[in-house]
């Protein structure tokens, strides 16, 4: 049996039952599940239906949401990552029992990881089969058990009016907690349970934490006393580009943010620093500052540390600023801990430090200083990151509006540390957190959804690019005409340097690579090849007529033949 294809023949009277309106007398639970996720405001969901969830898409094609089918359910996930970075909301999925499930852990893992949220929406298997070990289709021991390290929590309902509050508790994480994804399983015989009584209104959302008077307080005394104030931001400060930036210009502080963060301060700006927390340059200035502030940032080894050497260090005065108690407590020990959403406490900060008077900053500190160590950055820059820092303008130089959706290849790590993008939310990838690979195809799908009056870029390499080659299929089917720039070195280039760099006998990085000009055609893309910025500039322009996707090849060893730095 395809375990995603029913064993059940619907005719044409069937077809024309399932999508005509139920009596709200007759509604299932499926069904009211539908209308409240409409009336929550989601807009796509993503899924693949199968035998065990086809009960969840009755009344789903008379909604006002989209569906939109991946070819696997990592994919599902990549594309409701994609979606929610870019709009905030999170990204619904429609998961089926077992290894739907376990195929969407990975994306599960990744948006974990990066605080995004995401609603996985599973079906299980009947009540009184839960934990049998009879061998049921699809049966896991505890599908729940598994997910729950996933999720900030994984529920199974047991009745269907428990739909509505379950439901409430998952927004509420999503707009006024830390957000990560929520795993809601709904056993088969709930599915189709009677749900007339079940609400169909959402719940009112629980206002965001707000910093605490006292916490507050303590803040604004270090910060206006400081002289060589310094900003750590993290992607938990994405909607407080303004008030961040407020800030920083109060007390002329230099400010470092996280690949997640890029955009809070635009290019250019003279107090942005970049993404260069683990390189020496900028290490040493975070140990001069005599006051930090870390805002939505959890000081984690990806964005701080990615050399894995141990040698980042705060050993000045720290103030963080977290919606996660918890987590203001992880990775250095605080002087001020305020646990409140980034936007309510910065809004709060900015306000207080505009009422008192702020000591000047040192005349060795603020924007000149932030140049001079730019400066030395770029001047410490090898001939290749320099070559793809050129391939990152160009794409941005010809799209200016550019949202560039990366997986874990050699250009995304040369723009993480060097690229400065120009608004929040139009640069991420996953390189960092838990960092997997096939995630920038279908992450641009998402993200071309969510705003589709923008250019989309998928930044990836040929071995990440094979992980999830065939959401290209996707891609054409929904009508999102994503841009996907190969960078096409012949394997797994990164771990064949880290291989050799260690004396280590190259075993398994030289793979396989196809022609992704033909496959790109045979999926219904346009494909191209190009090798030098010029012929970059005019395929994306090329690319932006089109309705349906284009590969752009760039492959490595031509590119730095003819762009050496």
């Amino acid at each position: 049996m395809n375990l995603r294809e029913s064993p059940v023949h619907f005719d044409e009277r069937n077809v024309r039952a399932a999508n005509s309106p139920t009596p709200s007398c007759h509604r299932t639970c499926g069904e009211a599940l539908v209308t409240l996720l409409e009336n929550y405001g989601v807009q796509y969901v993503f899924g693949i239906p199968g035998v065990h969830t086809v009960e969840l898409y009755r009344g789903l094609a008379r909604s006002s949401m989209r569906h939109v089918t991946p070819r696997h359910e990592q994919g599902a996930g990549f594309m409701a990552d994609g979606y929610a970075r870019v709009t905030g909301k999170p990204g619904v999925c429609f998961i089926i029992t077992g290894p739907g499930m376990t195929n969407i852990a990975t994306a599960m893992a990744q948006a974990y990881a990066d605080s995004i949220p995401m609603l996985v929406i599973s079906s299980v298997n009947a009540r009184g089969q839960l934990g049998g070990g009879n061998g049921r289709l699809h049966e896991l021991p505890s599908q729940r058990d598994v997910f729950d390290g996933l999720a900030a929590f994984s529920h199974t309902v047991l009745d269907a009016a428990e739909l509505p509050q379950v439901l409430a508790r998952a927004f509420a994480v999503f707009e006024s907690a830390r957000p990560r994804p929520v795993h809601i399983e709904i056993p088969l015989d709930v599915i189709v349970s009677p749900a007339s009584a079940v609400t169909a209104s959402p719940a009112m959302r629980p206002a965001k934490p707000a910093a605490h008077p006292a916490a507050l307080a303590a803040a604004v005394e270090l910060l206006a006393d400081a002289r060589r104030p310094l900003i750590l931001a993290g992607g938990g400060a994405a909607h407080a580009a303004i008030e961040l930036r407020e800030i920083a210009e109060r007390l002329q502080a230099p400010v470092a943010l996280t690949t997640n963060a890029k955009g809070l301060l635009p290019s250019g700006q003279p107090l942005l620093i970049g993404s260069t927390q683990s390189l020496p340059q900028t290490r040493a200035m975070i140990r001069e500052a005599d006051v930090v502030l870390a805002v939505g940032t959890e000081l984690g080894e990806t964005d701080y540390d990615v050399f894995f050497d141990g040698g980042f260090s705060i050993p000045g005065q720290l103030i963080r600023i977290d919606i996660d108690a918890q987590q203001v407590m992880r990775n250095g020990h605080p002087d001020v801990a305020i646990v409140s959403d980034s936007r309510e406490a910065l809004s709060a900060l900015s306000t207080r430090l505009h009422e008192c008077p702020v000591r000047p900053a040192a005349p060795d500190w603020g924007a000149a200083r932030v140049a001079a160590v730019r400066e030395a950055i770029i001047a410490g820059c090898d001939a290749a990151m320099r070559s793809q820092q050129h391939l990152i303008d160009t794409i941005v130089g010809t799209l200016p509006d550019v949202i560039i959706a990366g997986d874990s290849t050699s250009p995304v790590y040369a723009g993480n540390f060097l690229h400065d993008a120009p608004a929040p939310r139009s640069w991420f990838n996953s390189s960092t957190g838990y960092g997997t690979l096939g995630y920038g195809l279908p992450a641009a799908i998402g993200a071309k959804l969510a705003a589709s009056e923008r250019p989309v870029v998928c930044l990836i390499g040929d071995g990440g690019l094979q992980f999830t080659l065939p959401e290209l299929a996707s891609a054409v089917e929904a009508r999102v005409p994503v841009i996907v720039l190969l960078w096409n070195n012949f394997g797994y280039g990164e771990i064949r340097k880290y291989m050799a760099q260690r004396d280590i006998s190259p075993v398994g990085v030289d793979i396989y690579t196809p022609d992704f000009a033909a496959l790109a055609s045979a999926f219904g893309c346009a494909a191209e090849r190009v090798d030098d910025p010029q012929a970059l500039d005019e395929a994306l322009r090329r690319a932006l007529t089109r309705a349906v996707p284009t590969v752009i090849e760039v492959r490595e060893a031509d590119w730095f033949a003819r762009v050496p730095s």
